[in-house]
């Protein structure tokens, strides 16, 4: 099995050179793509400086499912990992994604923290609408390149969620992904491991669309977005018993939920109209423009 790294990044030179030593060491053999959208902080030159980075991908986007889909594209491997900037992989990571690819068609493992060893993200599990799914931790994942084929890769309207969506999509499918404690990363106490940062407000926008595009507006959907939306509204709400928000503010938090959980639902019907298909992804790989600026392929 040849497996391809897809390491997305954006303005985290330091933590990228720690994620990159520790693919040299534990995974040398592998193909290894950065996809940079766009940096300032000197990713470029710092990466060009390397002789272990295969491929630089450097895009105009700085969405993260659009990192993930032009690296997926200029990949050449039969098997395809996803790591996080912020994230080491350790010494057993590589067999575990080859064991795995071997027997499941995608493979995803826990973060964990150091010093201490603590899990920060570890396998998570439920039944929607009868699909069994095993969320994916979005900075270690790996998958066969037939399973990006089928799904279209990710989708690019998602600027948060996308790997959720990517299960989503994939138990629709009937595959199973394998959670495997031996396929561990870590990352530093300061770090962030997870998806790229954005407001609030996609936070809703992104739940609201991918479970009505996977689901439709069916009960479980419509009284799992009402009973977030009323969870996170009292919070807020003790927050302004204590003195530490004020009713405006509450308001305003309440609004920007719903007008957003709207939002989403209903891109998440036009997205269903659109690819009706059990990959559900009409904002994938094969219906987006090349958002390549520059390629550095060291092949």
């Amino acid at each position: 099995m040849e497996l391809s790294v897809v390491v997305p990044t954006l303005n985290a030179r330091d933590e990228l050179t720690g994620c990159l030593d520790a693919l040299a060491e534990h995974a040398p053999d592998t193909e290894v793509l950065v996809v940079n959208g766009p940096s300032a902080d000197g990713t470029t030159g710092m990466v060009r400086e390397r002789d272990d980075v295969d491929v630089l991908i450097e895009l105009a986007d700085r969405t993260i499912n659009a990192a993930r889909n032009a690296g997926i594209d200029r990949a050449r491997g039969d098997a395809i990992a996803l790591v996080n900037h912020t994230l080491s992989v350790t010494e057993r990571w590589l067999e575990a994604v080859r064991e795995g690819i071997q027997s499941n068609k995608v493979v995803t493992g826990p973060t964990l923290t150091l010093p201490d060893g603590r899990v920060v993200r570890d396998v998570e599990r439920e039944t929607v609408a009868g699909r069994a799914i095993t969320y994916l931790n979005a900075g270690n994942m790996a998958f066969q390149r037939e399973v990006s084929e089928q799904l279209d890769g990710f989708d690019e309207y998602l600027q948060i969620g996308g790997a959720r969506d990517f299960a989503h999509r994939l138990a629709a499918t009937g595959v199973e992904a394998r959670w495997d404690e031996e396929m561990s990363v870590t990352r530093g106490v300061d770090a962030d491991g997870g998806e790229l940062e954005v407001d609030r407000d996609w936070k809703y926008r992104s739940l609201g669309y991918r479970l009505v595009k996977n689901y439709s507006l069916r009960p479980r959907v419509l009284g799992r977005l009402g009973g977030l939306a009323l969870r996170d509204a009292g919070g807020e709400l003790k927050a302004v018993s204590r003195g530490e928000s004020r009713p405006s503010q509450w308001f305003g938090a309440g609004r920007d939920v719903v007008t957003n959980i709207l939002g989403g639902c209903k891109d998440g019907l036009a997205a269903r109209r659109q690819d009706d298909a059990p990959r559900r992804n009409p904002n994938g790989r094969s219906s987006r423009t090349d958002r390549a600026v520059t390629v550095y392929d060291w092949r």
